[in-house]
């Protein structure tokens, strides 16, 4: 078997090709994230989700991510906790969290939300405004 003519040409272009950033998505209301997963897909990234922390962390256990975006309220494992979880794994990661919540005000999150240093976004979260959080959040881990 031979290799085609341009074959050093095109490995080179894959490995200097900019690769898309990832995103990972994560909220129990799969319509709402399937519909955020289209349109931040829109805009350049590559986006995976997952409906609740564990599923999340045997995600991020095996993929580079530079954004989390996670809603706070869901089951099996609520946002502070995959936050707290994901904070002791991969210490770094954790700076990189964007949260989403249609329940901030609940006294459960007010502590956590007071204490982290991650956006907290309010659903419903205008498009515009989650991307710009994913661009600067994403930006740190380049």
């Amino acid at each position: 078997e031979t290799w085609p003519e341009n074959a050093e040409f095109v490995m080179a272009t894959k490995k200097t090709a900019p690769s898309k950033k990832r995103v990972l998505l994560v909220d129990d209301d799969l319509e709402l994230a399937q519909t955020y997963k289209e349109l931040i897909e829109a805009h350049g990234y590559h986006v995976s989700t997952a409906p609740n922390g564990v599923l999340a962390i045997k995600h991020f256990l095996n993929h580079h991510l530079d954004a989390i975006v996670c809603d706070l309220k869901m089951p099996e494992l609520e946002g502070d906790m995959f936050y707290a979880a994901v904070a002791r794994i991969q210490p770094g990661l954790h700076k990189r969290f964007i949260f989403i919540t249609g329940v901030a005000d609940d006294p459960t999150f007010e502590v956590f939300i007071a204490k982290v240093k991650s956006p907290v976004l309010r659903k419903p979260v205008p498009i515009k405004k989650l991307l710009a959080e994913i661009k600067r959040v994403a930006g740190r881990a380049s």
